[in-house]
């Protein structure tokens, strides 16, 4: 139990620390560089272009996340308005608020599956509207996969490698560490649901190599692991709550 509760308690703290961080890195790139002409032409730029597809790739998983935890519309569509400018800092955010959310009960037991399931889930009652088609979004997150693979490939045929003198500029290094902020969120959704740690490292390291390609992956693996008949929202916890989320 008390382990449980430190583990609420340090991963509400890794995600407000990521959030405030990525706030720093913002508002510092934005005094000494500017959101001005000079910004605007950073986000034409082959590379930065290819980074933004990536950026926008990792924030289609949290914005149908955020769609299946929300009851309100508008608030579903103000956090993922919010997450589409701000990326990692409104993520980090959102994420902190529902570990503020659970009860000291819920803290204790298994904080991490009551953070990712909407509210209904916890009384073991399924919203009916929440079962969504499994085949869509493995569809959808098939092609978010080789939409990226395809940037990648393309902005390197065209122009060339990114590891050379003057294609890290300030606002690509700071999307660069919003991205990987997102990863860390990502690896502690993947350590959560593997039950081997092998695995689990397995794909925290490609999630560091390929991002959002290797996000589609995940979670279009996933999508596979359950029927087209269950709610896709059981992909979310670990193979053995997912009886009891039904």
């Amino acid at each position: 139990m008390a382990a449980k509760i430190s583990l609420a308690i340090g991963l509400r703290t890794l995600f407000t620390v990521l959030g405030l961080l990525m706030l720093a890195v913002f508002l510092y790139t934005a005094f000494t560089d500017g959101l001005g002409v000079r910004f605007l032409k950073e986000l034409v730029r082959p590379w930065m272009v290819a980074t933004l597809v990536c950026f926008y790739i990792n924030i289609v998983a949290f914005a149908v996340w955020i769609a299946y935890k929300e009851s309100n519309l508008i608030s579903s569509i103000l956090w993922i308005v919010l997450i589409a400018l701000l990326g990692s800092i409104f993520t980090s955010a959102y994420i902190v608020v529902q570990f503020l959310k659970l009860s000291s009960q819920e803290s204790s037991q298994d904080p991490m599956y009551y953070v990712l399931l909407r509210h209904p889930n916890k009384n073991g009652t399924a919203p009916q509207r929440q079962r969504s088609s499994v085949v869509t979004l493995r569809i959808i997150f098939s092609i978010l996969g080789v939409v990226m693979l395809g940037t990648l490939v393309y902005t390197l045929v065209t122009n060339g490698s990114p590891f050379r003198k003057g294609v890290l500029t300030p606002w690509l290094a700071t999307t660069l560490v919003d991205i990987y902020f997102h990863i860390v969120i990502y690896a502690v959704w993947v350590a959560y649901k593997e039950s081997s740690w092998i695995s689990a490292v397995f794909w925290i390291i490609l999630l560091i190599c390929f991002s959002s390609m290797a996000t589609c992956l995940y979670i279009t693996w996933q999508l596979f692991q359950i029927s087209c008949q269950d709610p896709a929202y059981l992909v979310l916890v670990h193979h053995g709550d997912r009886q009891a989320s039904i």
